[in-house]
């Protein structure tokens, strides 16, 4: 088998707005940015993929793998576009999903309003059986009462089922007697079971997860297997991966059976980008800034690692309520994810404030300014109105954009309203989504117990270096980098990802008896089924393994996350297993908690288990350059946001820069796919690898 990091590497990712595809190889990086095609994103994903082709001049035979990621199993959980789904669990729970749990989102509201179950109580079905929790048969499966339930599941016209039932983690067998049996009577049905797509503690979270895996299933999997073949047809013959929400990358196959480990696909790209970036430039914490057409996204990467979590909630209800939506147990970098992108619609709102997103205009019919008939103002008009956008070279001049019609929409829906003249119309909407963005860093980064101001910002996206100086003034960030294909970051960052996968599995132990063998054969089929999958999608490569048991005191409700060094010579663990790991719990928590609960005993609940190749990266100085003044292209007025008026600002076309320059705010630095606005609080240069590195002049050198 072939190397797949020699040769040219293809990455594609489908956003709400934009499709973005980056092919890097012999002859360098090609990027390209179309509109989605929403209701046949393959012919998005196609026309820039040949695009690429064509500038790289050369053929899909020279494409050695293509990386694919997207948002379609989010829109259609967030818009319940999925296929119907029947859930079968065990006789007398069908409604838990609808139950839920004990906790309160709104805990003074009597009226909260909860997510209704993907699944509707009439699809719910329950099965005579029941496991025990510790996996023992306390009920057998009535699999005469499952035969008969198939007939009605056809006629209902469901596409899939999710089978969860009770403890199913602990004994999978009763789940995969019932999809044999499914299976035995029609093949016209997708079958997911929790005890595979999430396999750990906590009945509903599982059973949710189950239902939104089989929920997004039947169109996902036709999606995958249709671009596929399209692909093929069209001479590429490489292998085609998948970006996964925990931030590596897998096989079609592995796509096809759990889609719902895709949500947070485009994103976790992103995420992976800055934390190359991170170590590239030697930077040991970072915020990560990616805003595009729809939604702006900002995770914590420290010491080259993004953060990461085993749940992820979906279509809140509440925007920043936890707990107001859909449960997904599923690996995912851990970010903070807001209605602030390039399309997101401005208005008025009851108060007579202004207010941005969460709606977009997406890709169509897009923002007034497109002249693709839409109507309502939105961030992009905003930033035409302001000078930061070039209105005859956006997306490298493949969109002539129409500033009156972006002054318009301004006009007519907030400056009429407020009394306001265009360009401060304009510049309140832009100043209210940077403040929505600077605020979701600062309570991101308090949840997370971490500083922000000593961090790098490391921006991206079409949308991001717009705002990026005004972010970061808003925030007291005094070094802020552009990397080179801003505007395709997060297909730059699938390109950067590991083949990865992640294998869970719950087992509750007091740690004073722990059984260790049972223990070892638990985390050796855990190792056997991360590494089928890795070497399916990078045999030969170097890999690295990551445990981690999640434990907490007896009778606590959360647990903590402990990781298990893996000695290289012996692989298990030995009786001085429970000692050891009662000393890193209690590091771990006295770290987390600045203190430890004497002779109160500890359990596990949760193993896991990744396994990831590596990867080779160089590392750039960032001050072994001299510095003299760039040539400028020309120049534009632009607003700055401080003094509320416009100001001449050279322009710098990116591509004609070369390491070394210098360039002082304000100014704006055009590329292809973005532009970058460089305050007139901050210095600008160029490093090696063309890389822009911004600085607040105040920054002593």
């Amino acid at each position: 088998m072939k190397n797949l990091s020699d040769g040219f590497r293809l990455a594609v990712d489908i956003g709400g707005t934009f499709t973005d595809v980056a092919l890097e190889g012999p002859r360098g990086q090609f990027i390209a940015k179309t509109l989605t095609t929403r209701d046949n994103p393959e012919e998005g994903v196609l026309n820039g993929v040949w695009q690429v082709l064509s500038d790289a001049a050369i053929g899909p035979s020279a494409v050695n793998i293509i990386i694919y990621g997207t948002t379609l199993a989010t829109n259609l959980l967030i818009e319940r576009q999925g296929s119907p789904v029947a859930l079968l669990t065990t006789c007398g729970f069908r409604d838990s999903i609808e139950i839920r749990n004990e906790n309160r989102f709104e805990q003074y509201d009597v009226n909260i309003d909860l997510p209704s179950p993907l699944v509707p109580r009439s699809l719910r079905f329950g099965i005579p059986e029941r496991i025990g929790a510790a996996g023992q048969v306390l009920s057998p499966l009535d699999e005469d009462h499952v035969a008969r339930l198939v007939p009605d599941l056809c006629r209902s016209g469901v596409k899939s089922v999710a089978i969860g039932f009770l403890h199913s983690y602990r004994n999978p067998d009763h789940e995969q007697r019932t999809r044999d049996i499914v299976m035995s009577k029609t093949s016209e049905l997708e079958i997911t079971l929790s005890s595979e797509v999430a396999p750990e503690m906590r009945e509903f979270e599982r059973i949710s997860t189950a239902c939104a895996n089989a929920y997004v299933q039947p169109l996902m999997s036709n999606h995958l297997r249709s671009l596929d073949k399209l692909l093929r047809e069209d001479g590429f013959n490489c292998p085609l991966f998948l970006m996964l929400s925990g931030g590596g990358i897998t096989t079609l196959e592995t796509a096809v059976r759990f889609p719902v480990r895709l949500v947070e696909s485009g994103p976790a790209g992103g995420a992976i980008f800055s934390s190359y970036i991170a170590n590239l430039l030697g930077l040991s914490e970072v915020l990560s800034y990616d805003m595009g057409g729809t939604t702006a996204k900002i995770c914590l990467i420290d010491e080259g690692q993004p953060q990461t979590s085993r749940s992820f909630e979906v279509a809140r209800e509440y925007r920043f309520l936890k707990g107001s939506g859909i449960p997904l147990k599923i690996p995912v970098i851990e970010m903070v994810e807001i209605g602030a992108g390039g399309g997101s619609i401005a208005n008025v709102d009851a108060m007579n404030r202004i207010s941005v997103g969460p709606e977009s205009s997406g890709s169509e019919p897009g923002p007034a300014s497109y002249g693709l008939g839409g109507q309502a103002p939105t961030v992009t008009d905003a930033d035409v109105v302001l000078g930061r956008i070039d209105p005859g070279n956006f997306a490298g001049g493949s969109l002539q954009l129409n500033a009156a019609a972006a002054s318009q929409a301004l006009d007519r829906a907030i400056g009429e309203r407020l009394g306001f003249q265009t360009e401060y119309a304009a510049m309140g909407v832009s100043e209210m989504v940077d403040e929505n963005m600077a605020n979701a860093a600062r309570v991101h980064a308090i949840e997370s117990g971490k500083n922000i101001e000593n961090r790098t910002l490391v921006a991206f996206g079409g949308a991001a270096p717009i705002h990026v100086s005004r972010l970061a003034e808003k925030l007291n960030i005094e070094r802020i980098v552009i990397p080179p294909g801003a505007g395709v970051g997060s297909a730059l960052g699938f390109l950067r990802a590991p083949v990865a996968y992640e294998v869970v599995r719950s087992h509750h132990q007091r740690l004073d008896q722990l059984d260790v063998p049972q223990t070892n054969h638990l985390i050796q089929a855990m190792r056997d089924e991360a590494y089928s999958v890795v070497r399916a999608g990078a045999s030969g490569q170097a890999t690295r393994e990551t445990r981690t048991a999640f434990m907490r005191y007896m009778g606590q409700g959360h647990e903590v996350s402990v990781e298990i060094p893996v000695v290289v010579k012996e692989t298990e663990l030995d009786n001085d297993a429970p000692e050891n790991l009662r000393v890193a719990f209690e590091q771990e928590y006295h770290r987390l908690y600045e203190r430890t609960i004497p002779g109160l005993e500890v359990e596990i609940l949760t193993w896991m288990l990744l396994v990831t190749t590596l990867r080779d990266h160089d590392v750039l100085n960032l001050d072994d350059l001299e510095e003299s003044p760039a040539r400028p292209a020309g120049q534009r007025r632009i607003m700055n946001a401080e003094l509320g008026e416009y100001e001449e600002a050279l322009v710098f076309d990116r591509a004609s820069l070369q390491p070394g320059d210098a360039i002082e705010g304000p100014a704006v630095i055009v590329e292809k796919d973005t532009a970058t606005v460089v305050s007139s609080r901050f210095h600008a240069r160029i490093i090696r690898s063309d890389y822009i590195v911004m600085e607040a002049k105040t920054t002593e050198k």
